[in-house]
């Protein structure tokens, strides 16, 4: 039991097995819901209910309007899929011990939490999706504008790596001794018992409310949504335990290629996404549809801020969500500095000129053929990972 406590519950998980993971859960969760595993749109949601408690009336946004904020988080797929991840976050860091409260290094990291933040959500909702509903669960999907969202998104953070490496922005840390008597640390047993205890705590919640809602909402039926609350709240209490046990943040994917040259997470985010176009591809075949965006100027805008400040901010939706949990304020403020940012989109977008956000839509699957999109959607995915191993060789070779 004790063996099994510290390898599942305490030590970080395999990182490259935990994207796998999720490739192939986001893909199972695209069966079940007829969406993919997004967050940043029902972020929107949760920003424009908050302008309506102070009196503002959207119905004349066009933003929120597509966003449709009909019921509350509480009984919308989506909105307790999102609190389920939070659940799952925090619960896995209490269980390992995780949790303390820790401030921003420096003012620069607090205004690096903003901008950055503000930046990624308003690129991630002019773009309609952020790097999982636009790459992690975009590219699997077959609609051509999550390439065109990818391509720019990896401009935005190689621009962010080459901004964030000037001198101004790197942390001034000062070397401390801090154990001058050179004495052993002392793990505090009690405080991780405690947090243990409250993990647990949090887990019979979970369970309790998954449980209510089963017994509330009646027979799983998929053509009603009230009735796939209590999945929605397993699905998303399982992406935040993986997210927070695996460290997952998809700004590392890229960043850390162009910054370290090291392309482990990028390889397995590749391999995950082939097997869940594998799994995605079946369950078109039975009916289901993907989400299709136009490839329009406001996507590769809004590809490039959100590549951009992910990088800024130090973390993406996934990365901030477990960091906050665990309780760190930088990436707390980077949560709500997002959320603002979808605000910001969400007012002021129909001052946008309509070029700007027209363009066409592409399904590979109906352009190609069912087999010849699958086709392309793999070679491109390979492609990409060929990319990333050519990158890694020249950073290398440029070292020398």
């Amino acid at each position: 039991m004790q063996s099994f406590k510290q390898k599942y519950l305490i030590n970080f998980w395999d990182n490259s097995h935990s994207f796998i993971a999720l490739g192939i859960l986001s893909a199972v969760y695209f069966g079940i819901f007829g969406g993919v595993w997004a967050v940043t749109g029902e972020m929107t949601r949760w920003g424009g209910e908050f302008l309506e408690i102070f009196g503002i009336d959207l119905s004349s946004y066009s933003y929120y309007q597509k966003q449709n904020l009909d019921g509350t988080p509480l009984s919308r797929t989506d909105g307790i899929m999102l609190i389920g991840m939070f659940i799952g976050c925090l619960v896995a860091a209490l269980l390992a011990n995780k949790v303390k409260f820790r401030l921003s290094a420096s003012k620069i990291r607090i205004f690096q939490a903003l901008i950055g933040g503000i930046l990624s959500g308003y690129g991630a909702r002019l773009a309609f999706g952020c790097n999982l509903a636009n790459f992690f669960t975009g590219l699997p999907y077959f609609s051509l504008h999550t390439w065109f969202f990818t391509f720019f998104m990896i401009l935005g953070i190689y621009f962010g790596v080459k901004i964030c490496n000037i001198s101004f922005f790197k942390p001034k840390a000062k070397l401390q001794c801090v154990n001058k008597e050179n004495k052993p640390l002392i793990h505090n047993k009690k405080r991780a018992r405690w947090h243990f205890f409250l993990g647990v705590v949090f887990f019979i919640f979970f369970l309790s409310w998954v449980f209510y809602l089963g017994f509330t909402n009646g027979n799983i039926d998929t053509q009603n949504k009230q009735s796939l609350l209590a999945l929605a709240l397993i699905f998303g209490f399982v992406f935040g335990f993986i997210i927070a046990r695996g460290q997952i943040c998809f700004t590392s994917c890229f960043r850390d290629l162009f910054l370290f040259g090291r392309d482990n997470t990028i390889k397995a985010t590749l391999f995950a996404m082939m097997i869940a176009s594998i799994i995605a591809f079946a369950f078109i075949l039975q009916g289901h549809t993907s989400k299709l965006i136009e490839l329009s100027p406001a996507v590769a805008i809004g590809a490039f801020l959100f590549g951009f400040g992910i990088v800024f901010a130090g973390g993406c939706e996934c990365g901030w969500t477990y960091r906050a949990c665990e309780g760190q304020v930088h990436f707390m403020i980077v949560g709500f500095a997002n959320i603002i940012g979808t605000m910001i989109l969400a007012l002021t977008y129909d001052f946008l000129p309509p070029f700007f956000k027209d363009g066409i839509k592409i399904n590979l699957l109906n352009y190609f053929g069912n087999l010849g999109g699958l086709y392309i959607n793999l070679t491109l995915l390979v492609l990409l990972f060929i990319f990333v191993l050519i990158y890694k060789k020249y950073f290398f070779k440029k070292l020398v």
